[in-house]
């Protein structure tokens, strides 16, 4: 009797929720061991799950885009592998030979059939609501399988054709919005709509602002980014903003906390997220674990691996668990000032750092006042007020600006 294992959805995963991102494989097909199966997606991750063995997939219970919880099957593979079967060419016998222009049209039929029966339901949906053909779009799945990002950019480069045409302007009433095209949502943006829309309607968010002079890191960073690079680490300036994050948690541990409701969870090691953008694809933050413990090299070199697997859509669950606090460094697309920044739930609080800026200020040099020009950023913590006050979330800024203000230039 054929024996089967059940393809199983990971039990600990990171995000509000888990969908079928991509099956890699069709029914029928047979797969090695611990190679990759089907792909998740939640609004932190896409997460690869593997064959647990040798064997052919022989069902599929959870189709693309469809919901999958902790543990859930997702589909069955069969570990007895089928005797060889005849090849599509047909035994060695005698065969009728069509016209080519025949036999190229049944070809091409088979292969539009095969590909309408391997839609996924989330695709046929897609497919029908934007009136598009499958012989029209070149899918960029295993095997040629149509998923629902080939829609969404073939539905935007149309969008982008040239319009219809309408009646000449006569320069009179309103002005039409022209043809408004629809982008569906894919899991990660509805995870993250979801995310953000339950943070602030859990947690009362109070802003705080301070600025700070980033003349000490700068001139550290000028002296050293090259002999870090040559260890393979890019010495950015996220990774002091990291280790004065980490320094600013002994002025205010409560920072480094969760709310209960029958009580405050602070937590010893500083495990910090930092917020990588991924263009139009949202936001993802891997976490970077005891970074109390860690050496500004040592920051710096997981910061580089983090962020480059980030944006390689490489990230492991684990990368992105775990996480008691996280830094949105928005300033490196411009932005001077961002509030409130939504914590990150369930931690307690964010800091966000504007745009690096020269700017003029005011400095006491040998006991007179003197206008220089400093780089400069405005840093702010977004607090969950249940946790903390205003006298904690200005110990905690004051130290962290101090940090950053007083770092030492010898290594």
């Amino acid at each position: 009797m054929s024996e089967h294992a059940d393809i199983v959805a990971p039990v600990e995963q990171e995000g509000t929720k888990s969908v079928v991102r991509a099956w890699l494989k069709k029914v029928g097909d047979a797969v090695k061991r611990d190679e990759p199966i089907v792909e998740l997606e939640t609004d932190k991750v896409a997460v690869e799950v593997s064959a647990p063995a040798d064997g052919v997939l022989t069902s599929i219970a959870l189709n693309e885009g469809d919901e999958a919880g902790p543990g859930v099957v997702l589909g069955v593979l069969s570990l007895v592998i089928p005797g060889a079967t005849q090849s599509r060419s047909g035994t060695q016998g005698h065969t009728t030979e069509r016209p080519l222009g025949s036999r190229a049209a049944a070809i091409a039929s088979s292969r539009n059939d095969d590909r309408e029966q391997r839609l996924s339901p989330l695709v046929k949906r897609l497919l029908s609501e934007h009136s598009v053909s499958v012989r029209d779009i070149a899918g960029s799945g295993r095997d040629g399988r149509i998923t629902h990002k080939d829609i969404e950019a073939h539905v935007a480069r149309r969008a982008l054709g040239p319009p219809a045409s309408s009646p000449p302007s006569t320069g009179v009433g309103r002005r039409d919005a022209g043809n408004p095209r629809k982008i569906p949502h894919d899991a990660m943006r509805k995870s993250i709509a979801e995310h953000m829309s339950r943070s602030v309607a859990t947690a009362p968010h109070v802003t705080a602002v301070f600025e700070a002079d980033f003349s000490a890191i700068a001139a550290h960073r000028a002296r050293h980014k090259e002999a870090y690079s040559r260890q393979g680490a890019a010495l950015t300036y996220s990774a002091y903003i990291v280790r004065a994050a980490a320094e600013a948690m002994k002025a205010a541990p409560n920072v480094n906390a969760r709310w209960h409701n029958d009580f405050l969870e602070v937590f010893e090691d500083a495990n910090i997220g930092m917020g990588v953008a991924l263009g139009d694809n949202g936001l993802i933050v891997p976490v970077i674990r005891g970074a109390q413990k860690l050496s500004l090299l040592d920051t710096a070199k997981q910061l580089t691996d983090l962020t480059e697997r980030a944006r390689r859509n490489a990230l492991k669950p684990s990368d992105v668990q775990g996480g008691t606090f996280t830094v949105s460094n928005h300033g490196v697309s411009g932005s001077l000032v961002a509030t409130p920044i939504i914590i990150n739930q369930p931690q307690s609080a964010i800091l966000g750092v504007g745009k690096l800026e020269k700017r003029v200020v005011a400095r006491e040099i040998n006991g007179q006042d003197a206008i220089l020009a400093r780089p400069m950023a405005y840093v702010s913590l977004t607090i969950d007020h249940r946790v903390l006050d205003g006298h904690q979330t200005n110990a905690w800024l004051t130290r962290f600006v101090e940090v950053l203000e007083t770092w030492p230039q010898e290594d």
